[in-house]
């Protein structure tokens, strides 16, 4: 995004604030649920998109489109929200879109709060990311942009209908489902950063030959927090083709302290 659509994400961020301050948890699920749906119909409809975001309009003439169009049929909270969107300053119309999907996942994790489930929930996120990762096939068909979005639904529910909290499946339902999701391991690898995130730290993707104690993990994550000066969890995935040692990558940045990397180096000297 560029500099005033980031501007007016944050306001659009700011107002969901405050209209949830004192919500519980089954009406932030829903808000969340009514933002997604808005942000498909809006990815569907460039006219719409041109119409919300068309600079050349007065913002209370935009406010007011979204009145007719939406007042009867999101909830109050809604539609305020989406007022406040269209009577920003945007880049694009396309950021419309990935202003909405943004506040909807932010509303689905304020649920998460209220509920006291954010810890499962980023957990479940990152345990899914996982099998994802590892599932040549299901990864192939959650990241197909071509694939029907029912039938990757109906694929989800059968995953995980009754076996993770609300919030995790309406974000991995919603997300996976849109027409841009791209690569699904990508994709719920974001979700699990930003509840991380809501949390209040960063996320140590941890690699390692074997799987480590309680003690060995409070020892990294101390070192963690030290060498990067702010909290760190960890997501901890075991892969013995490392055959001892550890990667960590934080952000983009990835330290690979694995023996298979040091033989690879080591062979790449010989050979030069």
């Amino acid at each position: 995004m560029e500099a005033s659509s980031r501007a007016a994400t944050v306001v659009l961020r700011e107002r969901l604030a405050e209209l949830t301050r004192s919500s519980a948890g089954p009406a932030l699920l829903s808000l969340s649920e009514e933002l997604f749906s808005v942000a498909r119909l809006l990815d569907g409809q460039l006219s719409l998109r041109r119409a919300l975001a068309d600079p050349s309009g007065k913002p209370e003439e935009r406010a007011a489109l979204v009145r007719r169009l939406f007042g009867s049929r999101v909830s109050a909270e809604a539609v305020a929200l989406l007022e406040t969107m269209a009577q920003q300053r945007w880049s694009g119309p396309i950021d419309l879109v990935d202003a909405v999907t943004g506040t909807a996942t932010e509303a689905a994790l304020e649920a998460a709060d209220a509920r006291g489930e954010l810890d499962s929930v980023e957990d479940e996120l990152f345990r899914f990311g996982r099998i994802v990762g590892g599932d040549r096939e299901l990864g192939r068909i959650l990241s197909d942009r071509k694939a029907p979005a029912e039938g990757k639904t109906a694929l989800l529910d059968r995953l995980l209908s009754g076996r993770v909290s609300p919030v995790t499946e309406l974000l991995l339902r919603s997300v996976l489902t849109g027409p841009h999701a791209g690569s699904a391991e990508i994709a719920v690898e974001r979700l699990s950063d930003v509840a991380s995130r809501r949390r209040g730290q960063s996320v140590a993707r941890v690699t390692s030959a074997v799987a480590l104690t309680p003690e060995q993990e409070q020892r990294l994550t101390a070192s963690l927090t030290r060498l990067y000066g702010r909290t760190v969890g960890l997501q901890v995935t075991v892969d013995p083709s490392l055959l001892g040692g550890l990667v960590v990558q934080v952000g983009d940045e990835v330290i690979d302290g694995s023996i298979a990397h040091r033989l690879e180096a080591a062979h790449r000297r010989l050979a030069g």
